[in-house]
């Protein structure tokens, strides 16, 4: 059966949640948890792609696990897995790749700024290393989505040509083969972009480092000192609108559900009587409270889950029985033979 209304979205694996990550995405797939059939990722396959993978992958899944349940995806309501957990997914990306063009891929925009950074900038093939899972992640994220039949995706636009190569995969499959797969949405939601707060012409990421992110979980004094430190600028920009620092203070402190005191700052900012410091020691206070929360809240997931590998195990066996009648049906309609089953005695 198809699954219109099912949602699905994944996250990296970094052993820290940023409040970007919360703010942009996580937030709100709790919130869409009420309202409909929901499956996360944690995708530690399409991690391997980055060429500072190394160290302990296992633990920064678990540790992303972990932050999705402190942030409120409820597993006893929802389907959130750890990607890797999944082989049904990784056999249908093969499937669905006989039926993706290399030009389809070589045109990713991803692919072709990413392996320039690689590249430091020179788009030139200079000999660099750059992983052929670079530019095979899109069949992979479009396998992600098959998999589960779902209707919608919420992405932001940096992923939406993904989405929309996901879509064309489908409807190729669809046509050669018979319907099995629906040709999922972009699911448009409202949800805050939060910039650096050490450069807001940057989308806060842990790649920039340490100064650039607040974690979901972080300590009072390290949050405090990062909103004193933030940039701010001084005047309205020549198109009349807030600065891109002050806006960003804006942003988060609306995030955290001060949303009259951001327009009461907002307001002041454009009567010239806002003091930058009223701003960021209201900010910090807002994300205090958010992260105290938040650290609360894992402490209690750690308590309430003490077989966690289990219940991640638990996870994979729901999301196996999904995306395997998916596979199934797939091959079927493609020609190919079942798994063969071991027979006792094999090795």
């Amino acid at each position: 059966m198809t699954r219109p209304s099912l949602v699905y979205s994944g996250i990296q694996p970094t052993a820290v949640m940023t409040i970007g990550n919360y703010f942009g995405a996580v937030k709100n797939w709790a919130r869409l948890q009420y309202e409909r059939e929901c499956v996360y990722c944690v995708v530690d396959l399409h991690a391997l792609t980055s060429p500072d993978a190394g160290g302990d992958l296992k633990h920064a899944s678990r540790e992303m696990f972990v932050s999705l349940l402190a942030a409120g995806i409820d597993p006893d309501r929802t389907t959130v897995y750890i990607q890797s957990t999944v082989p049904e997914q990784t056999e249908l990306c093969w499937l669905l790749a006989t039926l993706t063009s290399l030009g389809d891929l070589s045109r990713m925009t991803q692919f072709k700024e990413k392996s320039v950074l690689l590249r430091g900038g020179d788009s030139d093939d200079d000999g660099t290393f750059v992983s052929a899972g670079l530019l095979f992640y899109p069949v992979l994220q479009a396998a992600d989505i098959l998999a589960y039949r779902a209707g919608c995706v919420p992405v932001g636009q940096d992923q939406a040509q993904h989405l929309e190569l996901s879509r064309g995969i489908a409807r190729r499959f669809n046509s050669r083969f018979g319907f099995v797969f629906p040709e999922p949405e972009t699911l448009l939601t409202q949800v805050p972009k939060v910039m650096s707060t050490a450069d807001p012409t940057r989308k806060m990421s842990k790649s920039l480092g340490p100064r650039h992110y607040i974690g979901l979980f972080e300590e009072e004094a390290s949050v405090r000192k990062k909103i004193r430190s933030a940039v701010t600028d001084s005047g309205v920009t020549p198109s009349g609108e807030v600065s891109p620092g002050i806006e960003n203070l804006l942003t988060l402190l609306a995030a955290c559900g001060e949303e009259d005191d951001a327009r009461q700052m907002r307001a002041d900012y454009f009567a010239g009587t806002l003091r930058y410091v009223d701003l960021k020691g209201r900010t910090a206070d807002a994300l205090v409270a958010l992260t105290s929360e938040m650290r609360d809240r894992r402490a209690d997931v750690l308590r309430r889950e003490p077989d966690l590998d289990g219940r991640i195990m638990e996870m994979a066996a729901r999301a196996r029985a999904m995306a395997g009648e998916t596979l199934g049906l797939a091959r079927e309609k493609m020609g190919i033979f079942p798994p063969g089953r071991r027979t006792r005695g094999a090795k």
